[in-house]
C-alpha cells in the first residue's frame, strides 16, 4: 500500500473538494483518499497494482478540476559557451536529456544557457556539466538555481492574476453602480448626467450598463466556467450558485433593455445590472483575500524553507571550494564561518563557537560547539570557525524532515471536521433547492417577478460552503506551523485534536525528566589524603572502562583539570568493576560485592551508603592496596526545567506519571526532588506499553513521552505519544508529537497550543454554520414575512465574502500564540 500527495486545481469550496474526494474514494484500489481546501491537495492510499497518477488525474478531471503531476527534480541552469548557431544549442539539448535523471530540457542561443530538470539522486550537477563537455562546449558557472518550491510559484501566479481581473471588475462595477444608484439619493449630490437620466433616455441608461457589466462578467468568468462545468456533471459548488445568480440577474436585465428598446420604459427601474456586477466583483474580492490570507497560513514552512543555503563551502585536499549544496556529500569535510548558516547534518572535527539553534528547537540560548559535537542544517554559527565532517545530506538532514513532517501534518485532516465534510457534500444542492422553494413560494403568494428574482439571487449569492471547508484546516496549518517554530512538530490534525483531550500524562524518568547522563554527585572520603588526588586516582584507574558512572568520574576529574596517567595493567571484572594498577598502587573501583570478595571492610562506608541509596544514588567504592579510600555516588541529574514544567501540567489537570526501571527507592526520590506523585517503578522494557493500557483502562487519556527504543512500544499504545527529539529515530517514528527542544516545556506547549488551536476550529465552525444557518433564511425572505428587512443581493454578495476571510483571519490569530508563564 502507497500513499502520496498532490495539488488539485480549480477548487474554491468545501463542495469542490468533497466532490474530489468522493471522485477519487471510489476508484478501484484506492483504500483511503483525503483532500484539503486550505492546502489544495489530494493525499492517497492506494495499491500500486490497480491504480495510479494517471488514474486520479483522469477522475479529478472528470470531476471538473485538475490534478498536478508529481515533481521529484529540481530546476537549475548552467551558462553554456562555445554555442554559434542552432544546431549548436540541439546538440547541447540532446546530450543532456540523455542523462538519466534529466528531463525538461531546454538551451536558449540568445543567452547561451541551459535550463533543466534533475533529480539529485539519480545524476549530480558534475556529471551535467562533463555531458556538455563532452559535446564540445564549456558549461560555466551555476548561474542560479531555483530552489523555489514550484507549489508556491504556482499560488503567487495564480494570486497576481486574481488582483488583475480583481482591479479590472472593480474598475467596471463601481460606475454601474454610481448610474444604477445615484438617482435615489440627490441628496448626496452626484446627480448624472442628463444623457443617463433614466426617465428622459432610458434605453442609453440601460445600454451603458449592459456595456459596463460584460468586462466584469469576463474578468470574473471562472464562476461561470467552472460553476456550470460542475453543475453539468451533477457536482455543483459555490461558484454554480453565483453562476446562476448572478448569470440570472444579468439575463433578466438583457430582457429588460429588449422590452425598453422596443418602448417598455418601466424596465428602466428594474434593471438588476448593478446586481450581477457589484456581487461578482464582492465575491472575487473575498476570494482574493481569502487567497491572500491562505498564503500566510504557510509561511512556518517557509521560514524552514528559506534557512536552507544554496552553497557550502567543501575542503578538498586543503583547498576550500564553494558548491552547490545539491553536490555535498556524506564524509565531505565543510567549513562554516561565523555568522554563516550550517548547510547541511555534521560532527564538528575541530573549532569551537556557539550555535544558533532557535528555529529548529524553539530553544533562544545558543548552544556551545566543540569537536564530536552535532551540528544540524539550517541553524546559524556564532563567533567561532567549525569544519565539520557531513553525516547527512539531502532529505535525511534533520531539517529535510522537519519540514517534510509539517507539510504532511498540514495536510491531514482532524476528526472535528467530518461533520463540516458531510455538510459541504449536500450543501450546495440544498441551497439550490432552498432557492428555488423560497422563488416558488414568493410568487404563489403573491409577489412580482422582480421581487422572486431578487430572493433567488439572493439566496444563492449569500450561502458561504468556503468558510465551512476552510474552517478546520487554515487553523490545523497555522497551528502546525507555529508548532514548528516553538520546537514542537505535530503529526497531523488527528494528534492535534487528540492531544486537547488528555488528562494523564506518563513520563519516562531516564532521558526525559533527567539528562539521561550519570554525573559525579558525591565523595566521601575514608583516608587522610586529598579529595583531589583520590579523585585523579580512581579516574585513572577508571580510564579503560565504559561504564556509565566511570565515565562520570573520569569527566568529573577531566572538568577539575586533574592529571590522569594510563594505568600499567587494567582488567574489567563483570558484574563487579575493575581492577587497575596505577603509579604502582592495585585499586579496585566497584560495587560491594566486589569489595566483599576481595576481603575490603566497608564497615566505615555502611552509613553513608545508605543515605546516598535512599536519594537515589548509584554508588561507587574506591580501594587502594586493600583499603577503603571513598565512595563515591553519581546520580542522573534532573533536567533543570522539569519541576517547573511537571507543576505547569499539574496546573493545567493533568496528572503526572512517572515510569521507570529503577527501584522504588531510587523512583521515589527523583519523583519527590520534581514533585511528582504517581511513581510506576521496577517496570521492564517490555512492561511500559502494559502500565500505559492499565490507565487507559481506569478511563484515562493518556500521553506517553519518552526518549528510547524501548519506549516505542508505550509511545505507540498511548493516545498521544510524544519523543524527545535528542532520541533515538525509532521514539521520534513511533510518536503523534516531537517535542525537538528535549524538554518537558515542550510539553506544556504541545498541549497548550493543541487547546488554542482546537478552541480555534469549533469558533470557525460555530461561525460558519451560524452565517449560513441565520444568513440562508434572512435572504430567502423569511425574515420579511415578519415584517423584517429584505437583503439585496449586492448586501448578500459583501456579507458572503465577508465569511470565508474572517474564518482565515480568526485562525491566523494563532500566529501570536504563545505559552502563559
Amino acid at each position: 500500500m502507497k500513499e502520496s500527495s498532490y495539488t488539485v486545481t480549480g477548487m474554491t469550496c468545501s463542495a469542490c473538494s468533497a466532490h474530489v474526494q468522493r471522485a477519487v474514494s471510489r476508484l478501484p484500489g484506492v483504500t483511503k483518499a483525503e483532500v484539503n481546501l486550505a492546502t489544495e491537495t489530494l493525499t492517497v492510499q492506494y495499491d500500486e497494482a490497480q491504480a495510479g497518477f494517471d488514474t486520479f488525474r483522469e477522475s479529478v478531471e472528470q470531476a471538473g478540476y485538475g490534478l498536478v503531476p508529481p515533481r521529484t527534480g529540481k530546476r537549475a541552469e548552467l551558462g553554456v559557451d562555445g554555442m554559434t548557431c542552432a544546431s549548436c544549442s540541439s546538440a547541447v539539448e540532446r546530450s543532456l536529456k540523455k542523462l538519466d535523471g534529466v528531463s525538461d530540457v531546454s538551451v536558449n542561443l540568445a543567452t547561451n544557457r541551459a535550463s533543466f530538470v534533475y533529480d539529485p539522486a539519480r545524476v549530480k550537477l558534475a556529471q551535467i556539466r562533463e555531458a556538455i563537455s563532452k559535446a564540445g562546449y564549456t558549461p560555466l558557472d551555476l548561474a542560479s538555481e531555483d530552489s523555489r518550491d514550484l507549489d508556491q510559484e504556482r499560488r503567487a501566479r495564480s494570486l497576481f492574476i486574481m488582483r488583475i481581473r480583481l482591479i479590472v471588475a472593480a474598475v467596471f462595477a463601481a460606475p454601474i453602480l454610481y448610474i444604477a444608484m445615484a438617482h435615489m439619493f440627490p441628496a448626496l449630490g452626484v446627480p448624472l448626467p442628463s444623457f443617463l437620466n433614466p426617465h428622459t433616455h432610458p434605453l442609453v441608461f440601460a445600454l451603458v450598463q449592459l456595456a459596463l457589466t460584460i468586462p466584469v462578467l469576463l474578468a470574473g468568468g471562472r464562476f461561470f466556467r467552472i460553476g456550470m462545468k460542475t453543475l453539468f456533471k451533477g457536482a455543483p459548488n459555490m461558484d454554480t450558485l453565483v453562476a446562476i445568480g448572478t448569470g440570472s440577474a444579468f439575463l433578466y436585465g438583457v430582457y429588460a433593455t429588449v422590452l425598453i428598446s422596443q418602448g417598455d420604459v418601466s424596465f428602466a427601474q428594474h434593471l438588476y445590472f448593478e446586481s450581477a456586477a457589484v456581487v461578482i466583483t464582492l465575491v472575487m474580492l473575498g476570494k482574493y483575500l481569502e487567497a491572500v490570507s491562505k498564503s500566510k497560513t504557510s509561511e512556518a514552512i517557509k521560514k524552514l524553507m528559506r534557512l536552507k543555503p544554496k552553497t557550502a563551502i567543501v575542503l578538498k585536499d586543503g583547498v576550500e571550494i564553494e558548491v552547490s549544496l545539491d553536490e555535498v556529500a556524506v564524509g565531505d569535510v565543510v567549513l562554516v564561518r561565523p555568522g554563516s548558516v550550517i548547510p547541511v547534518d555534521g560532527t564538528v572535527l575541530d573549532g569551537a563557537s556557539s550555535v544558533d539553534e532557535s528555529m529548529l528547537t524553539g530553544e533562544s540560548l545558543p548552544v556551545e560547539k566543540q569537536p564530536g559535537s552535532p551540528v544540524t542544517g539550517g541553524s546559524i554559527n556564532g563567533e567561532g570557525l567549525l569544519r565539520f565532517t557531513v553525516t547527512k545530506v539531502g532529505e535525511d538532514t534533520t531539517l529535510s524532515k522537519i519540514i517534510k513532517l509539517v507539510e504532511d501534518a498540514q495536510g491531514r485532516k482532524a476528526p472535528i471536521a467530518k461533520l463540516a465534510d458531510v455538510i459541504s457534500g449536500y450543501f450546495v444542492p440544498a441551497v439550490l433547492g432552498i432557492a428555488i422553494v423560497s422563488a416558488a413560494v414568493w410568487a404563489l403568494v403573491g409577489k412580482d417577478f422582480n421581487f422572486v428574482l431578487n430572493i433567488f439571487v439572493t439566496v444563492l449569492v449569500i450561502a458561504c460552503p468556503c468558510a465551512l471547508g476552510l474552517a478546520t484546516p487554515t487553523a490545523i496549518m497555522v497551528g502546525t506551523g507555529k508548532g514548528a517554530e516553538l520546537g514542537v512538530l505535530i503529526k497531523g490534525g488527528e494528534a492535534l485534536e487528540t492531544t486537547h483531550r488528555i488528562n494523564a500524562i506518563v513520563l519516562d524518568k531516564t532521558g526525559t525528566i533527567t539528562q539521561g547522563k550519570p554525573e559525579l554527585s558525591d565523595i566521601r572520603l575514608y583516608t587522610a589524603q586529598a579529595e583531589a588526588d583520590l579523585l585523579a586516582l580512581a579516574a585513572s584507574a577508571e580510564r579503560g572502562s565504559e561504564h556509565p558512572i566511570a565515565r562520570a568520574i573520569v569527566e568529573a576529574a577531566e572538568q577539575r583539570g586533574l592529571a590522569l596517567v594510563s594505568p600499567e595493567r587494567f582488567r574489567a571484572i563483570p558484574g563487579r568493576g575493575i581492577e587497575a594498577l596505577v603509579s604502582g598502587r592495585l585499586v579496585l573501583a566497584g560495587n560491594a560485592a566486589l569489595m566483599r570478595e576481595t576481603g575490603v571492610d566497608l564497615s566505615r562506608s555502611e552509613q553513608d551508603a545508605h543515605l546516598l541509596a535512599d536519594e537515589g544514588k548509584t554508588l561507587m567504592y574506591i580501594a587502594a592496596d586493600g583499603a577503603l579510600v571513598a565512595l563515591m555516588a553519581a546520580a542522573d541529574a534532573v533536567r533543570p526545567t522539569s519541576r517547573q514544567a511537571i507543576e505547569r501540567l499539574k496546573d493545567i489537570g493533568i496528572e503526572v506519571y512517572m515510569l521507570t526501571g529503577d527501584n522504588a527507592n531510587t523512583a521515589a526520590a527523583v519523583a519527590k526532588s520534581v514533585g511528582i506523585e504517581h511513581v510506576l517503578s521496577d517496570v521492564l522494557p517490555e512492561g511500559k506499553a502494559s502500565e500505559v493500557q492499565k490507565l487507559q483502562a481506569q478511563g484515562k487519556r493518556v500521553a506517553m513521552v519518552g526518549d528510547g527504543i524501548n519506549d516505542a512500544p508505550a509511545l505507540v499504545q498511548a493516545d498521544v505519544g510524544m519523543a524527545i527529539g535528542t532520541g533515538t529515530d525509532v521514539a521520534v517514528e513511533s510518536a503523534d508529537v516531537v517535542l525537538m527542544r528535549g524538554d518537558l516545556s515542550a510539553v506544556v506547549a504541545a498541549i497548550a497550543l493543541s487547546r488554542a488551536t482546537i478552541r480555534n476550529i469549533r469558533q470557525n465552525l460555530f461561525w460558519a454554520f451560524a452565517y449560513n444557518i441565520i444568513g440562508i433564511p434572512f435572504a430567502a425572505g423569511v425574515f420579511y414575512a415578519f415584517g423584517g428587512p429584505l437583503l439585496t443581493p449586492v448586501f448578500a454578495g459583501a456579507a458572503m465574502a465577508l465569511s470565508s476571510v474572517s474564518v482565515v483571519t480568526n485562525a491566523l490569530r494563532l500566529k501570536r500564540f504563545r505559552v502563559r508563564d
